[in-house]
C-alpha cells in the first residue's frame, strides 16, 4: 500500500483483501514495514471499546481511545468531541507506535464511523498515508482472518504533528456556509428534521444544512458505496468534484461527520469539518435551530 493522491478512492480506504496481503507481506510489526494498525472501537452510548478489543482484534493493532486520545474534554462552549491539542495528538500517536513516515491503517465495529475521526485527525495533524479499513472488523472476520486476544503494546514511535492540514469550519463559518456553498449534516435524519435529540440540549439542524446521513455513505455489507455510486448521492446534494463551491460537514460532535469527509475525499471533494458540530451549536442560545425536512 503506497501513498495516492488525496481524490483517490485508495488514498483514504483499504479493502480485507489488500491490507490481509500486505500483512502477509511485511507481517505485523511496523518495523518491518508493516502498517500501524489502530483499532478505534467506539459508539455512541457505549463504554466497553477496550474490553471489546481485548476479546478479539486484528493482529497487531493498538487500542485507541476516542474520548480520551481523539477529543479534549467536553464543554457546552467547545463540544463533546473538541479536537485534541497537538502535544495531545502527538502523545497518542507515538504511544500507538506511530513513527516519521508510517503506514495506518484505522478501522472499527460500526462501519468505520468511530475510526474515521482517527483517520481525520492524523490527515489534519499530518500524518499523510492514513486509510480506513473498509468494512472494518466485521468485514475482516467475514472473510475468516485470524484476530488477537489481549493488549499490544507496541515500540514508542517518534512521529511529530502539526495541525491545519485539513480544513475546518468554526460556528461563524458554518452559519455562512449555505450562502455560497454547501453544508451538509450527517446525523440521523431524524435528529436533523429535531424529532429527537438524544444527547444535546436542543433539537434541530443549522439553518441551510442539508440532511446527509453518514449511514448513507454505506452499503448493506456495511462497505463503503461504490465509487458511481457515492459521486451520485452526493451530486444529489449539489455537491461534485470540481464544482469550486465550499463543503462542509458537521454531525453531533465531529465524529461521525469524518466519515463523510472521507467518502467525499474517496470521490475527490475535498470537505471541511465543522468539529464542535451539533453539540457546540445547540449550546449556544444565540444560534438559531431550524427543524424539519427542509434547510
Amino acid at each position: 500500500m503506497t501513498a495516492a493522491r488525496p481524490e483517490d478512492r485508495s488514498a483514504v480506504l483499504v479493502t480485507v483483501d489488500e491490507l490481509a496481503a500486505d500483512l502477509r507481506l511485511t507481517g505485523v510489526d511496523p518495523a518491518d514495514g508493516a502498517p500501524v494498525l489502530l483499532d478505534v472501537r467506539w459508539a455512541l452510548g457505549r463504554t466497553d471499546g477496550q474490553e471489546r478489543y481485548l476479546a478479539g482484534h486484528l493482529p497487531g493493532a493498538v487500542y485507541v481511545d476516542l474520548e480520551t486520545e481523539l477529543a479534549a474534554p467536553a464543554s457546552p462552549e467547545a463540544g463533546r468531541h473538541p479536537l485534541p491539542s497537538g502535544a495531545q495528538l502527538q502523545a497518542a500517536a507515538r504511544r500507538w507506535g506511530v513513527r516519521a513516515g508510517s503506514r495506518v491503517v484505522v478501522y472499527d465495529a460500526v462501519g468505520g464511523t468511530s475510526a474515521a475521526r482517527a483517520w481525520w485527525l492524523l490527515r489534519y495533524f499530518g500524518v499523510t498515508d492514513v486509510r480506513l479499513l473498509d468494512g472494518g472488523l466485521d468485514a475482516w472476520v467475514a472473510r475468516g482472518l485470524p484476530l488477537e486476544v489481549g493488549e499490544v503494546v507496541p515500540e514508542p514511535g517518534d512521529v511529530v504533528v502539526h495541525p491545519g492540514h485539513l480544513p475546518v469550519l468554526d460556528a461563524d463559518e458554518a452559519a455562512e456556509l449555505p450562502g455560497d456553498g454547501v453544508l451538509l449534516d450527517a446525523r440521523a435524519p431524524e435528529r436533523y428534521r429535531g424529532e429527537v435529540e438524544p444527547v444535546d440540549p436542543r433539537a434541530g439542524h443549522v439553518p441551510g444544512a442539508l440532511s446527509a446521513p453518514t449511514t448513507g455513505n454505506l452499503g448493506q455489507d456495511g462497505t463503503f458505496l461504490p465509487t458511481a455510486a457515492l459521486r451520485e448521492r452526493f451530486a444529489a446534494l449539489g455537491v461534485r468534484a470540481g464544482d469550486p463551491r465550499p463543503v462542509g460537514v458537521y454531525c453531533g460532535s465531529g465524529v461521525t461527520a469524518s466519515h463523510e469527509v472521507l467518502a467525499l475525499a474517496a470521490v475527490g471533494v475535498t470537505a471541511a469539518l465543522y468539529p464542535g458540530s451539533w453539540s457546540q451549536w445547540s449550546n449556544d442560545p444565540s444560534r438559531p435551530a431550524a427543524t424539519g425536512p427542509r434547510p
